[in-house]
């Protein structure tokens, strides 16, 4: 079934600069993604609830995804982008957690099997593209950029 929706993903610095990244089950059920990014490293990232704002979303998927507690005061839009494959589309609005608390934990669900801090410069070959989007806007200082994703660079 293909959809439009809004959605949000979560820019996450450790103290090293490295980015937090989740990866999705390879069961595309088990992985919970109306673009079908099963077995794709992603940020912690979802869709936004109606009425909720987008730094709303963000501290709500951090917390649910990662176990990580931030405030709406402490996350900034910093990309926005037009994602769009077979199955969805989405305007995916990237925020980034400038403070956060907490030790990543995975939800207790079959969502997600492994996660980890990497290199900005140096990202798994398996990252989504919408993910991928965030983290080159957010490097560039640029919030949306409309060029073609196909051969990004990692």
């Amino acid at each position: 079934m293909n959809k439009m929706g809004i959605g949000v993903g979560v820019l996450v610095l450790n103290e090293e600069g490295k980015v937090l990244l989740l990866l999705r089950n390879s069961d595309f059920q088990k992985a919970d993604s109306d673009m079908r990014l099963e077995g794709t490293y992603t940020l912690p990232s979802g869709k936004v609830l109606y009425q909720e704002t987008f730094e709303e979303a963000a501290v709500r998927k951090l917390e649910e995804e990662a176990g990580l507690h931030t405030t709406t005061e402490d996350v900034q839009v910093i990309s926005l982008s037009n994602d769009i494959n077979s199955y969805a589309h989405y305007a995916t609005i990237g925020l980034w957690a400038k403070k956060y608390e907490g030790e990543v934990r995975l939800k207790d669900s079959s969502e997600f099997v492994s996660c980890g801090f990497f290199d900005l410069e140096h990202l798994p070959e398996n990252t989504c593209i919408p993910s991928l989007k965030i983290i080159k806007n957010y490097k560039d200082k640029i919030i949306y950029q409309d060029k073609e994703w196909i051969d990004y660079e990692r």
